[in-house]
């Protein structure tokens, strides 16, 4: 993972709450507004992380989305179809919380 990706994480990682998700296969044509308007709908959304890639300019197609409450996350979670800019995009608790919360 680029620095970048990894300071995004970390900083989410650390903050209080943790009620964090992670999110994959990303469309290129989407960005951090994109990603907080449709995951608003689940509960509000305190921190949208969508790391760049300096050479290229995009984003790398993954991304972290922090909610308010430990029940916002899980109703994401729960959502079984998440489709962003007509791609579906994959979304599952935060490997590294995950491991941290057992």
């Amino acid at each position: 993972m680029a620095a970048s990706a990894v300071r995004g994480a970390l900083a989410l990682r650390t903050s209080v709450g943790r009620h964090v998700a992670f999110v994959r296969k990303i469309p290129w044509t989407a960005n951090a507004v994109t990603l907080r308007e449709h995951f608003a709908q689940f509960g509000h959304v305190r921190k949208c992380t969508l790391p760049f890639d300096k050479e290229t300019g995009f984003h790398k197609g993954l991304g972290w989305i922090q909610f308010s409450s430990e029940e916002e996350l899980h109703n994401a979670l729960q959502q079984e179809n998440h489709v962003i800019d007509g791609v579906k995009v994959h979304v599952v608790l935060d490997p590294v919380y995950e491991l941290s919360v057992c």
